[in-house]
């Protein structure tokens, strides 16, 4: 069971998993055409409102659940009703589960300039300087304190993962910066340069799920997830201009998020580093999605 479907991240990831596995995508289906998709690509599409709170027309006997769903309207009770209620309340229908995910941000880290922060490190709003992602941050730190109650509380394996920069054919904040190259935009970068994360593709996306679930536990296994490799947004940007033959401009600016280095110790003792390297998974991308552009 895989919420969030129709998202950026869970999309490939439930068409892919249902090639050998019966999967359940639930989302509110406000986008017609992904539904199409995924139910051609075997996926059982369930609406659900986790607002509300309303799962009853899930399954209950799912093996695995995944949650990859997330409220991002800006409004302070509709997206922690929905982050942490909506939560709460699908831990509880899927209690009987053999193992729970929950995707969780590296962005619930507080920005401290150029610290690797492992999972111990300290939270805070990272996104709250984005206008449009004010509510982000705190509801992701809301959200895992309801995993870990309810990992507990229901006795419910369970893993949440603090994900980077994910990204792939189907787009992803490196794909952003490619459109805005593109257009002629310069790409916001913070003063404290360089801007450092860690992109994931969603090919490893895919092929680490079934070992984040192997590491489920009660009490809840809390673990950094992104690639390997370390790559500032001016690296990544610079390598698509090189691909495409068109200029990076960079506009530094405090007005964006902070570079996000994480300590990836426990995620490669727990499931292993990551394949994708992440010029060949940027290359991919740019293809897929400019063919014309791609020298």
């Amino acid at each position: 069971m895989i919420t969030g479907v129709t998202g950026q991240v869970a999309r490939p990831l439930a068409i892919s998993l249902a090639r050998d596995n019966d999967v359940v995508g639930a989302a509110r289906f406000t986008d017609g055409t992904a539904r199409q998709e995924l139910e051609a690509a075997g996926v059982r599409c369930v609406p659900v409102d986790l607002v509300a709170g309303d799962v009853a027309g899930l399954p209950g006997d799912a093996d695995f659940v995944l949650h990859f769903a997330v409220a991002k309207t800006n409004d302070w009770e509709i997206d922690l009703a929905a982050n942490s209620g909506g939560l709460a309340a699908l831990m509880e229908h899927h209690r009987e589960a053999a193992a729970f995910l929950h995707c969780s941000t590296t962005g619930v880290y507080r920005p401290e300039g150029h610290r690797v922060f492992a999972e111990d490190g300290p939270l805070g709003d990272n996104h709250g300087v984005w206008p449009f992602l004010r509510t982000y941050s705190i509801c992701k730190i809301a959200a895992e304190a309801t995993a870990r109650w309810g990992a507990q509380r229901f006795a419910l394996p369970t893993t949440i993962a603090r994900l980077s920069v994910p990204y792939g054919d189907g787009g992803g904040w490196p794909a952003i910066h490619l459109h805005m190259m593109l257009s002629g935009s310069a790409v916001p970068v913070h003063t404290d340069a360089p801007s450092v994360y860690h992109p994931i593709h969603q090919d490893d996306i895919a092929a680490m799920v079934p070992r984040l679930l192997g590491a489920a536990s009660v009490p809840a296994t809390t673990v950094n997830w992104g690639g390997s490799e370390a790559v500032s947004i001016e690296e990544w940007c610079g390598y698509l201009a090189g691909l495409t033959g068109i200029e990076a401009r960079f506009e530094p600016t405090v007005h964006t998020i902070d570079s996000v280095q994480i300590d990836t110790t426990r995620m490669h003792a727990l499931i292993g580093p990551t394949t994708v390297p992440w010029r060949e998974g940027m290359r991919r991308m740019a293809e897929a999605r400019y063919p014309d552009k791609v020298r």
